[in-house]
């Protein structure tokens, strides 16, 4: 993800989570922590024809991996795109030596949680109303052991979708 990206990013932040979507600070402070040898944060973009689809971010500290935000446009959704960008996060968390890899999601968003655990998530906990102002819970998953290469990550050749870092 590049600066030019954000206010594309932003269009598909505020369809998919309205109640609860980034702001453009957000982003550009995530954007500041990706860059230089002392990178902490990996955040991708998933184009097709010109077309911002998708994107995803994950941020890291020592040993551990957070994965930020991962979002695909409806009109994708069931296209595998969603796999593509978690695999790619993973694999800036084994760049980053992360031996281990965190998210919250909605408890109302199962489809996600299907993604998280094909890749081998559990769910470890609730952050009680994390999601605000609709005050909705998140479930904790953690990843301790990366999946085989290939595996869960369903069809990597999304027709003409490139992700670019």
């Amino acid at each position: 993800m590049r600066w030019w990206d954000i206010d594309s990013v932003l269009e598909l932040e505020k369809e998919l989570f309205p109640e609860d979507a980034w702001s453009r600070g957000m982003f550009w402070s995530e954007l500041a922590h990706s860059r230089g040898a002392a990178a902490t944060r990996r955040y991708v973009v998933a184009e097709q024809d010109g077309r911002l689809v998708g994107y995803a971010g994950l941020a890291s500290a020592g040993d551990l991996a957070d994965v930020q935000t991962i979002a695909v446009a409806r009109d994708h959704w069931g296209t595998g795109l969603g796999g593509r960008l978690l695999a790619e996060l993973l694999r800036a968390a084994t760049e980053f030596e992360c031996a281990e890899v965190m998210l919250e999601c909605r408890v109302d968003n199962v489809r996600a949680q299907r993604l998280y655990e094909r890749f081998g998530f559990e769910a470890i906990g609730f952050r009680r109303g994390y999601y605000q102002p609709g005050n909705v819970d998140a479930l904790v998953m953690r990843l301790t052991t990366a999946p085989e290469s290939g595996s869960a990550a369903g069809d990597d050749s999304v027709q003409g979708t490139e992700i670019n870092g």
